[in-house]
Parts: structure tokens; C-alpha cells; sequence
């Protein structure tokens, strides 16, 4: 199919919400859902067993998705650290209803808004990286299979990735050498810092990492522009939400 812009599939989500055809937390649960079985078919090793993930969640509905991802996850089986960029009273409704779901079954670490703080900054890194040389393969130094879910930020981003810190320099040390950490990057939609309708980074000059990397990147319903774009989304997968 052809891909539609950000604008169009908000549109297609508001009529659907205004003929109650769904509700916005059904929404937000079968994109979760989707999520979670693009994992499974494109990564078989994290079928069995309990494995990890960092899941990081922005301040918009992109985010709520992650939250319902990272519940998921958790009923599972997995270890999950769910990462917060945002303020909880600005949450949208849906949003902060998958933000209380999980809050109340695991913890969630603060980065702080509209800068990430250091002691979240600090958190993350430990969690990332640091705390997994105690799981390396004694006779390779291989680590296990690792997921880190960025959603932070979807369709609806018009400008630079501010205030996240090292956090994509971060990621993007995971993409380059995704192979000695065992690193898989997931995109919720789109790659965190990319223009929806132009697959361009939103960034101004001298920035040096503006957008998330992606091994694999789910998307709803249709393409967007973005995906067919850029190499930053990796592999694109359409998930159907019932629109």
C-alpha cells in the first residue's frame, strides 16, 4: 500500500474514536500487542526463557504503547526497567492508564523532563549496559539477547530530540556494535527523532546523534513515508490494529 503522512492517520484514529468504533486504550493495547508478537516472529530467540529489556517511554501516547509493551514483557516472564521521559500529570488519559497499569506490577525510573537529570541518566546506563558483564557466556564473553523498545516519541514529532542527553549517543553505540552486545533496537512506530512524512532527521546543526536507530521498527496500520526512507527505521513491519 501506499504510505500515508502522520496527519492522515491521525485522522483515521479520530473517526474511529469519535464513532466508538474502539477506544483509545484498545488502541493502545493492540498496538502492544503487535509489538510484542513483531519481537517473537522477527527475533525467535527470545521465545523461551526469560530475557531483558529497556523500554523507553516519552511523554505522548507513543509512550502509553511502550508501557502496555513493557506489562506485557513483565507478564511474561521477562526483566523489564521501564524508563520514563515526561511528566505524569501531562500524560495523556490512555497514557497514564497504561502508566499506572504498569506502575503498579514494576518500577519506573524517572529520567527526568524537559532534561534528562543525571541520576536517571546513570540509571539507564547501568541498566544497559554495566549490569549485564555478570551474564556473559564464560567461554565465548558472548552476552545474551537484549531489547531495548524505544518509545519515546511517534508520528507526531515535529522537532529535534531535546533534553534526551547521551541517551541516542547511547543507542547508537548499541546499533554499531549490536553484534559483541547482542543488542536488538525496536522502534514504536517511528524511529525516536525522524519527520514522519520525510524520513529526515529533526535536528539543527551540530547535533551529532538526531535520531533512535532501528533494527526493526513497527508501524500501525499503514506505511508512512519515513519508512520506505530512511535506513534508520531497519526492517519495517505493519502491524493491524482493527482501523
Amino acid at each position: 500500500m501506499e504510505p500515508i503522512t502522520g496527519q492522515h492517520m491521525r485522522d483515521i484514529e479520530r473517526r474511529a474514536l469519535d464513532t466508538g468504533a474502539v477506544t483509545g486504550l484498545q488502541l493502545m493495547e493492540r498496538a502492544g500487542q503487535g509489538v510484542v508478537d513483531a519481537v517473537f516472529e522477527e527475533w525467535p530467540e527470545f521465545e523461551s526463557g526469560s530475557h531483558r529489556a529497556v523500554v523507553l517511554c516519552g511523554p505522548g501516547n507513543n509512550g502509553g504503547d511502550g508501557f502496555v509493551v513493557a506489562r506485557l514483557l513483565h507478564d511474561l516472564g521477562w526483566e523489564v526497567a521501564a524508563f520514563f521521559f515526561g511528566t505524569v500529570k501531562k500524560l495523556p488519559a490512555d497514557a497514564r492508564a497504561n502508566y499506572d497499569s504498569y506502575a503498579r506490577i514494576g518500577e519506573i525510573h524517572p529520567l527526568g523532563f524537559p532534561q534528562v537529570h543525571e541520576a536517571g541518566y546513570d540509571t539507564f546506563w547501568h541498566v544497559a549496559t554495566h549490569s549485564r558483564d555478570s551474564e556473559r557466556t564464560p567461554d565465548t564473553g558472548a552476552y545474551p539477547p537484549f531489547l531495548m523498545v524505544d518509545a519515546l516519541f511517534g508520528i507526531g514529532l515535529t522537532r529535534e530530540l531535546a533534553g534526551l542527553g547521551e541517551i541516542p549517543a547511547h543507542s547508537d553505540y548499541l546499533a554499531n556494535f549490536r553484534d559483541l552486545n547482542n543488542t536488538r533496537l525496536l522502534a514504536i512506530d517511528v524511529p525516536s527523532g525522524l519527520d514522519t512524512d520525510t524520513g529526515a532527521p529533526l535536528w539543527s546543526e551540530g547535533s551529532v546523534f538526531p535520531a533512535l536507530p532501528a533494527d526493526l521498527t513497527v508501524t500501525f496500520h499503514q506505511c508512512k513515508p519515513c519508512h520506505r526512507a530512511t535506513a534508520y527505521c531497519g526492517k519495517v513491519v505493519i502491524k493491524d490494529i482493527g482501523l
